[in-house]
């Protein structure tokens, strides 16, 4: 190992050794299972916003983006417009209701909201959300780990495997130990981090490429396209690419952020935060892979791994402790995401399944010792999944995004806005989201993204056997008139 990789090496493991400081602060300061799964309801606008945004970018947004535009051009830029489209509609129509109606319900989880807002006395509705998550989530979290291994193999050369597990180590420890405030805490600084490198990284690229104009001029001589939004993408692929937006509003890492903010009306902070976050964020990572494929024609040199260009550009163009924390926050990245789903998927396997067939009341130092059995448990198999490092970063996350996004973004989305959605319509819309994404991946038909369908599908499920199912109810009423009462009130305050 070089001199400038040892430098390297010791920011991370500097970096590393915050994040389990953090874990075990956090420890200190879980008493129950709402701390545990919900940091008892006490984050404030920037930790939600920051929370939220690095929860949701993963390696996606520093390996996967940048290395699709490298190889593709800007014609896969629809994604990251779409992305950012569906954050804001999410921040503006999920958020305020959903903290709202979790709060008037007193809820910690998804699925404990919808079968306390559909009244399912059946505990299916429960259980179907709970393995609808575990399934997803064990393909999400294997993302992050393959994140993880290529992190490690194309920063020091080291064995994929090895990356994987010590990545896996560490995430583990501080997620098992500090719960929801863990992950929270961290996120904050691993959102801040990820943003000072994506909007470094390009910025000081651009004096090794010569600048703006030379960076354009040297892309467009190799690649007289790469600049097109329209040029080598298909109605389709531009229809299939903004979908990615509608991912938002049923992705349970993400909104149960919402369900864990101080107060309805900082919604509105976080929101401008947050998508301020996103925005140059996103920018940042386009940039990245402009100035890495116009340096890399420069130099007539070949990126083995598009995926790895922010972190190659890093290690370029900064001396070795910059480059360190540059490496640290696509560490970052990978970790945060990581942690939030294995945060949820432990929620799910305790809160939704195990309590759903073993009712007989236990203390809550018990349900959080299985709480942190959970992910333990989830982060074996998760690993198990990423260990042959067969597939791309970006086709784990696209896959297990619009799992999420067409099983519980159109149920979301009607259980907060519409009253008569009923438990049954909600179990079927879950059902056919979930089978439609598995069986339209499989088959590709039209090269259309699999969650255009699914979304849409689920939707009329819904939709159509809530109509046929449904009863007028006194108590769903009036909760569902309290949730919005409240939130009014609160709004004003």
């Amino acid at each position: 190992m070089s001199q400038e990789q040892m430098y390297q090496l010791v920011a991370i493991i500097i970096y590393m050794a915050v994040l389990l400081a953090i874990g075990w602060y956090a420890y200190k300061k879980t008493s129950n299972l709402t701390d545990y799964m919900l940091g008892g309801r006490s984050l404030g606008p920037i930790a939600t916003a920051l929370s939220a945004g690095a929860a949701d970018m993963s390696g996606w947004l520093l390996m996967g983006l940048p290395g699709v535009i490298y190889v593709t051009g800007l014609g896969k830029s629809w994604m990251a417009i779409g992305l950012v489209v569906g954050a804001y509609i999410n921040w503006l129509v999920v958020a305020p209701r959903l903290r709202a109606y979790t709060y008037v319900n007193d809820t910690i989880t998804i699925p404990s909201f919808l079968e306390k807002r559909l009244l399912d006395k059946s505990r299916l509705l429960r259980i179907v959300t709970g393995i609808v998550i575990l399934i997803f989530f064990t393909f999400y979290v294997s993302s992050g780990m393959v994140s993880g291994g290529k992190f490690f193999l194309s920063s020091f050369g080291l064995d994929y495997h090895i990356g994987l597990l010590v990545v896996a180590a560490v995430v583990i420890a501080y997620t098992l130990f500090g719960g929801f405030l863990a992950v929270s805490y961290t996120d904050v600084i691993q959102g801040t981090i990820m943003f000072l490198a994506l909007i470094l990284v390009p910025i000081v690229g651009l004096t090794y490429t010569g600048g703006i104009a030379e960076t354009i001029s040297t892309v467009k001589n190799a690649s007289p396209l790469h600049f097109s939004f329209f040029e080598g993408v298909t109605a389709i692929s531009i229809i299939s690419s903004l979908a990615w937006g509608l991912g938002y509003f049923g992705q349970p890492h993400i909104i149960v952020r919402f369900m864990a903010i101080k107060t309805i009306k900082e919604t509105r902070s976080a929101r401008r935060i947050g998508i301020g976050w996103m925005f140059l964020s996103m920018l940042g990572a386009v940039f990245t892979a402009i100035v890495g494929y116009a340096y890399f024609l420069q130099q007539g040199a070949t990126l083995e791994d598009p995926e790895t260009v922010f972190i190659v550009l890093g290690q370029i163009i900064f001396h070795p402790i910059i480059a360190g924390v540059i490496l640290a926050a696509v560490l970052s990245a990978v970790m945060s995401t990581i942690s939030s789903q294995l945060i949820v998927t432990s929620s799910a396997l305790i809160e939704d399944l195990y309590k759903a067939f073993n009712k007989a009341p236990k203390s809550d130092s018990y349900y959080v010792f299985l709480g942190r059995v959970a992910v333990f448990a989830v982060s074996v198999v998760a690993i198990m999944l990423a260990w042959p490092n067969n597939e791309s970063v970006l086709d784990l996350v696209s896959f297990a995004w619009s799992g999420f996004g067409s099983a519980f973004g159109p149920l979301i989305l009607l259980s907060l806005y519409w009253r008569k959605t009923t438990s049954q319509g909600a179990v079927a819309g879950l059902i056919v989201g979930a089978v439609v994404v598995f069986v339209w991946e499989k088959f590709k038909w039209f090269e259309l993204y699999e969650i255009v369908p699914g979304f849409l599908l689920s939707l009329i499920t819904i939709v159509v056997v809530s109509l046929i199912t449904y009863k007028p109810n006194k108590e769903i009423d009036e909760t569902f008139d309290a949730a919005v009462a409240h939130l009014h009130e609160e709004m004003k305050k």
